[in-house]
């Protein structure tokens, strides 16, 4: 299995990249990149693949992900069915871990930025309070030119460093191989499963999407993705109900067929084993919630 080799570029007058991205998956693929890259969504929504992780992302979330780790937002559907100037976008950074010399880190003033960095290579996920307290350091970012875009660029990782709402993504064991021969294998499984995620999918469908025999696919998907292809496949139902119990006033039994599952108690079941909370109690925790 191999992630995509993304080629991030840079200007001539800047040691790193900061823009906004417009275009909903603009990268629609499994990929990494030598490059750190932390990443805020201001608008949108989808299905988030962090190593071995997945979950939903939104509005306001901010990821930090390390160097070479495999990653892929996939912005939900709607967003190309529909016509909108209130589309999705996010502001994203990526820097080399050693842009600002080969000794900085290593300063020992620099401890919190070198420990940050070392738990970025399984991704973090930052919310609440930090994360908007991060999403205002990276416009002052955007906009600052010369010295001050590298302080901003600190001001960010260390803020990160001393919050306590930060999240890790990846698990500890987490590895990928980077043989070519498995370079678009891994991103047909996940594109067949997002498209047909809210019907039955049979292992001898995603096999064949996988060019293999169904015993040794389910060898093949739990030793690269650390879960059964079972276990994958009920993560992204469970997160797009999720979306469902946040965005609309369905049924939560409605919502259970909607996400891909045919049995009620099973559903609930799997549901309170994924967020630990039942579905009612889900959709309540989030009207709580200000806007």
């Amino acid at each position: 299995m191999k992630p995509h080799l993304l080629k991030v570029p840079t200007e001539p007058s800047h040691s790193f990249s900061i823009r906004q991205d417009k275009i909903p998956n603009i990268n629609n693929r499994w990929h990494h990149h030598a490059e750190v890259e932390l990443v805020h969504f201001h608008r949108g929504a989808g299905t988030q693949f962090v190593g071995d992780h997945v979950k939903r992302f939104g509005p306001g979330d901010i990821v930090l992900v390390g160097a070479n780790l495999p990653h892929y937002w996939r912005y939900d559907d709607t967003y190309f069915t529909t016509q909108s100037e209130e589309g999705p976008y996010a502001t994203v950074i990526h820097f080399t871990e050693d842009f600002w010399g080969d000794r900085f880190l290593n300063l020992p003033e620099n401890k919190p930025l070198r420990t940050l960095l070392e738990k970025a290579r399984r991704g973090l996920l930052l919310t609440d309070d930090s994360g908007k307290t991060v999403g205002a350091l990276m416009e002052d970012l955007r906009q600052s030119e010369g010295p001050h875009r590298i302080m901003g660029l600190i001001n960010c990782l260390l803020t990160i460093a001393r919050s306590e709402d930060v999240q890790l993504l990846s698990s500890l064991g987490f590895q990928y191989d980077r043989s070519d021969s498995e370079n678009e294998r891994i991103n047909a499984i996940y594109e067949y499963t997002l498209n047909h995620f809210r019907e039955k999918i049979s292992l001898d469908a995603i096999a064949g999407v996988a060019r293999l025999v169904p015993n040794s696919f389910c060898r093949y998907f739990k030793s690269r993705a650390g879960k059964t292809y079972s276990q994958f496949l009920m993560e992204i139902r469970i997160g797009h109900a999720c979306k469902l119990l946040i965005d609309k006033q369905v049924d939560v039994k409605q919502i259970c067929y909607e996400s891909g599952f045919n049995n009620s108690s099973c559903f609930h079941q799997r549901f309170k084993a994924v967020t630990g909370k039942s579905p009612q109690s889900y959709r309540l925790a989030y009207s709580d919630k200000p806007n």
